[in-house]
């Protein structure tokens, strides 16, 4: 052993990342002092990022299994079976404190980053999605990061030609010092021809393609894992740069070969580099693995193995090939203009061995690395000591609307309702020419070839989590159920990002078991299991002074199928006459006072500035009782339009169908609610639905004809008006389209 990089110093260990305790762990793991190669090896390895070292306990009780789930969480990406021998593959992954430092480069890499989790799994990409969250419009450095990540993300998607068709955008002064960038990619691929990341064969060769290895994003695993000081933007060599052009040939390269019977393993170089990549192959398949370093194409002069093992450059993979495919492989490779080089082989030794020069300058025992990394039981609150931490109380003295057109003018023009037509329309979103919906409750592609497709939707209302963080978990999961519904997909599965705060702090890893169980709760009751996803910890800035924390944001992911295209439904109205009906909890019929109709909702924080209450309890057996009912009348085709209540109520759920449509409707409230309750209470589990006259008769035939399940008789339908007009609640479609197309263009204009 070398040692030409040792002389560790506690400076030198406190700059990666690891604890005292940690370091003592890496002692007795080698039995020896580690050399700096090792050193930065541990530190990726047992990053927040790379290790969920304070998640881990609690991301194994999450519900993951179902008939029709091929691989769950520990893969690149989760598999779902959707039929004709096809499978869908996707994941989300977040590119936060990247994208605060960078927001081009930090947004377009995590795209590039969670196509190749998805596409090194033998998927062909169809679509793309995501998640965002920003702090306040007036903070000086927030026009810069929506432009900046607005264009990486269509940067990146646009020009590897992958279509990207839904996505939600969110503003709240939490996300000042730290924004969230979540990307998520869907796949398809043969369900026989599905790929994984275990390394087995002794003797194997182990092949390195892409693009070459430079010094960008090194140490980007341990900068995600930390939270931000006041020196984020000295960190910015810390960011990758893409090429989607690069990205673009990778895809079709490796789609060639896997074509073939040459791969073994497969793995994407994303977090932690080289380092991540071997070693989760090696793991994954029980075996060693040596690297000579002397073989890593790279692009600048006289890189060492620490650089070379911890840079994060983009489009590069690691395969391991069976024994004489090597020629061929290569020739495939050279074809698409990419980087090829046999840079070591798998062993029986579970090492992790690294020459260089002649010399071994890294022998590290795969097992601590990996399966037995540090893992903690963090302290954190209890339920009811978190509700009293966090000044949780009902709603103190419910205000009125007193004009109930002027309030729905005003949330319109708010940044969190307002139009987003200014970012989708900088996305492609028809590249492949098999997407058949953007801008409803979820995006919808088609499967190539075929009647099928599937629909895809991120969902999160951080306000409610931080509220609270158990019903707040569980309202994620059913919402993006709800989304799919809305479309007439069979929800099938969830891929997340957990975005929280230091875990450290017993409040904030509160926020994260809570949220954890409301989730788990909530897939369970839906048949909805999680077979994917990512945590993302430590946001939170010192930058904007005083140590501020995100809200909670567990971001949800659902891919549901739809079994016949033609039967899909979509959000605006379609005409004149047509009823307009409220499918909702039964009990919505009988008002109910326990229950906090406007706490925590969009209304009271935009026209009254109160950001109080509770949040919206979510009722799980109405969710399944009313997603049922509303995929059943979509598919008998007795509904014309279809759209959930979530922010901003049954106005905005209508007057989002009123511009979708260019139509107008004559609705009337219920006298059981004050009109801020009725119009806009954000309570859980409702659609709104039209029905043509000619349909109303077989409509009602069937809402008479019972439930088929218990959870079907929670669910009531009302009546609520006819579609028509060119106003809704006394406001013109005209006055309505300009207050919600107001927000971006003024700010992006001014």
């Amino acid at each position: 052993m070398s040692k030409a990089e040792s002389q560790i110093t506690p400076e030198i260990v406190e700059q990666h990342g690891l604890s005292a305790e940690e370091y003592e762990r890496v002692l007795n793991a080698l039995g020896r002092e580690p050399n700096l190669v090792e050193l930065g090896i541990f530190s990726v390895m047992w990053s927040e990022h790379c290790s969920y070292k304070s998640s881990r306990l609690h991301l194994k009780k999450l519900p993951t299994e179902a008939p029709w789930v091929i691989c769950g969480p520990g893969e690149n990406a989760g598999v779902i079976d959707i039929g004709d021998g096809q499978a869908a593959i996707f994941k989300m992954e977040s590119h936060n404190h990247p994208s605060y430092i960078e927001p081009y480069q930090g947004a377009a890499t995590g795209v590039g980053g969670i196509l190749r989790d998805v596409f090194t799994m033998g998927a062909r990409p169809v679509a793309n999605a995501n998640a965002l969250r920003f702090g306040r419009p007036d903070h000086p450095k927030m026009k810069h990061l929506v432009q900046g990540v607005v264009a990486g993300i269509g940067g990146y998607g646009n020009c590897v030609g992958v279509p990207t068709v839904c996505g939600e955008t969110n503003f709240h002064p939490a996300y000042d010092g730290n924004i969230l960038v979540n990307a998520m990619t869907v796949g398809v691929a043969d369900r026989d021809k599905i790929f994984y990341s275990a390394a087995t064969g002794v003797g194997n060769p182990i092949v390195y393609v892409g693009s070459k290895t430079g010094r960008d994003g090194i140490h980007g695993a341990t900068m995600a894992s930390a939270d931000f000081e006041e020196d984020a933007e000295a960190k910015r060599p810390t960011v990758q740069v893409g090429d989607p052009f690069t990205e673009k040939l990778l895809i079709e390269a490796c789609l060639e070969l896997m074509a073939t019977d040459a791969i073994v393993a497969i793995q994407d170089m994303g977090a932690a580099g080289l380092t991540s990549s071997s070693v989760e192959m090696a793991t994954n398949g029980k075996a060693g693995i040596r690297l000579d370093m002397d073989k890593v194409p790279c692009r600048e002069e006289g890189m060492t193995p620490y650089e070379m093992m911890l840079s994060e450059s983009q489009e590069r993979m690691l395969m391991v090939l069976k024994p004489g495919k090597e020629k061929m492989a290569a020739a495939i490779f050279e074809k698409w203009e990419l980087d090829f080089a046999v840079i070591g082989e798998v062993t029986d030794t579970q090492h992790m061995v690294l020459e260089f020069g002649g010399e071994v300058v890294c022998d590290i025992p795969l097992g601590p690395l990996a399966a037995d990394a540090p893992e903690y039981d963090r302290p954190y609150l209890s339920k009811e000591e978190y509700t009293v931490w966090a000044e949780i109380k009902p709603l103190d003295g419910v205000p009125e609307s007193n004009d109930v057109g002027a309030d729905l003018l005003k949330l319109l023009a708010s940044p969190n309702l307002a139009s987003k037509r200014w970012i989708s329309q900088q996305y492609d979103s028809q590249v492949g020419a098999d997407t058949l919906q953007t801008g409803g409750d979820a995006g919808v592609v088609r499967v190539h070839g075929t009647r099928k497709a599937l629909a895809i939707s991120t969902d999160c209302t951080p306000r409610y989590v931080h509220a609270d963080p158990y019903e707040g978990g569980k309202q994620a999961i059913a919402e993006a159920y709800r989304n799919l519904c809305a479309v007439g997909a069979r929800p099938l599965a969830v891929t997340n990002c957990l975005n929280f705060a230091n875990p450290q702090r017993p409040e904030i890893m509160a926020q994260f078991v809570h949220a954890l169980e409301g989730m788990g709760d909530a897939c369970l009751a839906l048949d909805f299991p999680i077979v994917s996803g990512n945590v993302s910890l430590y946001n939170e800035s010192k930058a904007t002074g005083g140590g501020s924390a995100i809200l909670p944001t567990p971001a949800i992911g659902g891919v549901g199928i739809i079994d016949d295209y033609d039967t899909m439904a979509t959000m605006p109205f379609k005409a004149e006459g047509d009823a307009i009906y409220l499918i909702a909890p039964e009990f919505w019929a009988r008002p109910d006072p326990t229950r906090s109709h406007l706490g925590k909702s969009l209304w009271l924080s935009v026209v009254h500035g109160r950001d109080e209450g509770r949040a919206p309890p979510v009722d799980l057996a109405a969710e399944l009782g009313s997603g049922r009912i509303v995929r059943r009348l979509i598919e008998e085709k007795l509904v014309s339009a279809v759209h959930d209540v979530s922010d901003g109520g049954l106005a905005a759920a209508l007057a989002e169908m009123a511009l979708a449509g260019n139509l107008g409707a004559e609705v009337t409230p219920s006298e059981a609610y004050s009109a801020a309750q009725w119009w806009f209470g954000e309570d859980q589990a409702r659609y709104v639905v039209t029905v043509s006259a000619d349909k109303v008769e077989a409509f009602n035939r069937l809402v008479a004809e019972g439930p088929e399940t218990d959870e079907a008789s929670l669910v009531g339908f009302h009546r609520i008006g006819t579609v028509g007009g060119d106003s809704l609640l006394g406001v013109s479609l005209a006055d309505l389209r300009e207050a919600h197309d107001s927000f971006f263009r003024d700010w992006m204009e001014g």
